[in-house]
């Protein structure tokens, strides 16, 4: 047994329990019990001991929408790459990559991508995969260096129609063998999806062929309306806005993610809801991309399921929690804008999100759901209790305050150092790959 103690404890619980002085007890790869660190240092002594040093200890942080195939773009200059529209930013930059990309470096792209997810207490990811240089076992690749590292993901490979019919289909096979092979295991860390770029690289008869090929437990994780661009692209082929387009193709619902939906109307809206599908927004990409500010804090109003990502902007939730914040209130003029819905989003949404593809509680510290926890090294200068706790964490902590990181009851960072991989090399690995990468890019 692991105990986690002295820290202010956050549990996210129905009742939002918080203790100034708690300790959580995990037995194998559940939570067993939550209370007082005096309470349950003096039940289990002999369990091993993590002294969380007045810090605070909460449940582990979930990523809806990253892209791991984007790691190695950090300092990469394209040679001609002048971007004029958020279209030039993906054909000069993200889809120049992906085309480029071996399997060793989509590989050491998830290790380094995972590495700093772990660092910034986030242990469940959802990826959105995208290496058209390498479409075939491209998912397992990834999903190989999670099992390494212990984080929980789910993955999904990017079908599109903008490099060909052979290499569409490699994509549609990708994901429903992965999506299979999750589907057989038992560990709960691994699912799949079908993934899907946007509507402006898809025709119905790709769409028709991933319906075709797509496990019936699995649903559908696509960008929605990111740039104007893909709003005008349906509305001239098709007649009818995108949402419109997906129900009608019978892409939405319950277990579909749809992501950004920057350029969506309240009907659009309403479908969304009576489908049950998934939204996750994307703050600090929408803005980087000049892409435009979602309407996030009515789409949440509207009651449709609504997390948080990042889109493989930052890997810190934290951040992203910050930037939503401001953006919103920004682009509204409202002050009072943000306050309830984004915390909302990333400390309780991401977890429903999840929980639709993972069996144990995730989001949660409290007996049975899953041991997914992390203490950071904060300590308040004003009083922090269960009500006020999320002021505190956006204006007081990063993801990089995270100390310690737990999941599935593994430890897989202790004081800032990484467990279950030597640090140092991974580094060097993911350097010598990107080294490689930029001079197939640049020649």
């Amino acid at each position: 047994m692991l105990l986690i103690g002295n820290g202010r404890l956050i549990t996210r619980d129905e009742k939002n329990t918080f203790f100034d002085n708690g300790a959580v007890l995990i037995d194998g790869k559940v939570i067993q019990k939550v209370g007082t660190t005096q309470e349950l240092r003096k039940e289990y002594p002999d369990a091993e001991y993590i002294d969380a040093k007045g810090g605070v200890i909460m449940p582990a942080l979930i990523n809806t929408h990253e892209h791991i195939y984007s790691a190695m773009a950090r300092g990469l200059s394209i040679n001609g790459y002048n971007p004029d529209g958020f279209l030039d930013i993906l054909d000069g930059m993200w889809w120049t990559i992906d085309r480029h990309l071996t399997l060793e470096q989509v590989r050491q792209s998830a290790m380094a991508t995972y590495i700093d997810c772990i660092k910034n207490g986030v242990t469940t990811v959802f990826d959105h995969h995208a290496s058209y240089g390498s479409v075939k076992d491209s998912l397992f690749t990834i999903q190989d260096a999670a099992r390494e590292l212990g984080v929980r993901t789910c993955l999904c490979y990017e079908v599109s129609d903008r490099d060909g019919t052979q290499k569409m289909r490699e994509g549609v096979q990708e994901n429903a063998a992965f999506i299979k092979a999750a589907l057989a295991e038992e560990d709960d860390m691994s699912a799949g999806m079908m993934g899907l770029h946007a509507s402006f690289t898809l025709s119905d008869d790709t769409l028709e062929y991933c319906a075709a090929n797509k496990p019936s437990e699995a649903g559908y994780h696509i960008h929605v309306a990111e740039g104007i661009e893909d709003l005008y692209d349906s509305l001239k082929k098709y007649g009818k806005r995108i949402i419109d387009r997906l129900m009608d193709l019978n892409i939405l619902g319950p277990k579909t993610i749809t992501a950004h939906c920057i350029y969506v109307n309240e009907h659009e809206m309403d479908v969304l809801k009576h489908t049950d599908t998934m939204v996750v927004h994307n703050p600090e990409s929408n803005m980087g991309n000049a892409c435009g500010c979602p309407p996030t804090m009515e789409i949440f109003r509207h009651g449709i399921l609504t997390g948080l990502g990042t889109d493989g902007y930052t890997h810190d939730m934290l951040e992203s929690y910050k930037v939503a914040n401001v953006l919103h209130k920004h682009h509204l003029c409202n002050p009072n804008a943000a306050w309830a819905e984004v915390p909302e989003m990333l400390f309780r949404n991401n977890a429903r999100i999840a929980n639709r593809y993972f069996r144990k509680p995730l989001g949660v510290l409290k007996a049975g759901a899953a041991a997914d926890v992390i203490v950071a090294a904060y300590n308040p200068l004003t009083p922090m209790n269960g009500d006020n706790c999320n002021g505190h964490i956006l204006f007081g902590m990063s993801g990089h305050d995270v100390t310690t990181t737990v999941c599935n009851g593994k430890v897989l960072m202790k004081d800032r150092v990484l467990t279950v991989v030597d640090e140092e090399k991974a580094m060097a690995d993911c350097r010598a790959q990107a080294e490689k990468l930029w001079h197939s890019i640049n020649g």
